[in-house]
This record gives structure tokens, C-alpha cells and sequence, in this order.
């Protein structure tokens, strides 16, 4: 399985900047893309923040191995934490 993936960032009310990844399916629409990061914020306490095509950009496409192919399967998504999360 192909997976797309959405390199974002988001600056927290702090000012320090929120680097995180959204793997998907090749065919997942980007409105779903940003509705697991909006939801993933939210459940880091940051609804609040704007997460649209500038800070959530399509970055490359990736063969998913074993274990990401299941988490697709199952969750539609994986988000993979890089700095200040």
C-alpha cells in the first residue's frame, strides 16, 4: 500500500512550532487529512490552532511497511511526532 505523506507545522500559542507527520492512503481527500490533524490537536489540548494547506503540505509518497499498512487499515491514519509535540 501507498501512503501520502503531509508534513506539518503549527505554531502553539507559546511560539514554539509543532512538527508532526499525517500518513494516509494514496486516496484519502485532503479535507480528511485535515480533519485527523485538527483532531489530533485537539486531543493535545490545541483545537484552537489553524490547520489548513499552509501549515499541512503534501510532502512525498512512501511504500507503507507491515505495521503502518495495518494502522491505515484500521485507523485511516498515523501521525508520526518529530519536534515539540
Amino acid at each position: 500500500m501507498k501512503a501520502l505523506v503531509y508534513d506539518t507545522y503549527v505554531r502553539k500559542t507559546d511560539k514554539s512550532i509543532m512538527h508532526f507527520d499525517i500518513l494516509v492512503p494514496e486516496d484519502t481527500p485532503f479535507d480528511r487529512v485535515q480533519s485527523y490533524g485538527k483532531s489530533y490537536l485537539k486531543g493535545k489540548g490545541l483545537g484552537d490552532l489553524a490547520l489548513t494547506s499552509k501549515e499541512c503540505r503534501f510532502c512525498h509518497i512512501e511504500e507503507a511497511n507491515q505495521v503502518l499498512e495495518a494502522q491505515l487499515l484500521e485507523d485511516g491514519h498515523s501521525i508520526i511526532e518529530l519536534h515539540n509535540c
